[in-house]
């Protein structure tokens, strides 16, 4: 009977996708100004094996002084989760709100040592409540199975 035990195992956590932009360095880095910075989260799971899911965490940081951009990092931090023996209705809470909560911690490290090592104080991203994230999600996309997550 072991064999129908429910699974939940992560096989890997790594930084698939990382970017940095100084568009208007150097001129910029001479502003006296504080800049703005505006972050997006986003969060998509899909499918790689049989039971085998793939969960990315996507954080977009974007500094500007008025509307000129001092630097734009986009980084994608994923995780590889072996899920078997689940109940359907709960695959899509454990894509949206479990795996996030794992891989999430990487990606503020990971983006936080980008932006310092670009010469700019860290940006520390916030923790973050995925399952509230997961359930506004939820309503906004009412009529979606409960087991597939927005890309």
């Amino acid at each position: 009977m072991a064999d129908q035990d429910p699974v939940f195992q992560i096989q890997r956590v790594y930084l698939k996708e990382a970017s940095l932009e100084q568009p208007n360095s150097p001129a910029i880095l001479l502003e006296q100004e504080t800049p703005s910075v505006d972050i997006q989260l986003a969060v998509g799971a899909m499918p790689v094996g049989e039971n085998v899911y793939e969960v990315a965490v996507t954080a977009t940081v974007q500094t500007k002084i008025a509307d000129k951009t001092v630097f734009l990092v986009e980084a994608k931090q994923a995780g590889i989760f072996e899920i078997r023996n689940l109940p359907e209705e709960q695959m899509g809470p454990i894509m949206g709100i479990a795996c996030p909560q794992i891989v999430y911690p990487y990606l503020r490290g990971n983006v936080a040592d980008l932006i310092q090592r670009a010469g700019f104080p860290p940006v520390h991203l916030a923790e973050i409540n995925f399952q509230a994230m997961y359930e506004q999600q939820q309503v906004e996309t009412a009529g979606a199975p409960s087991g597939s997550l927005p890309q």
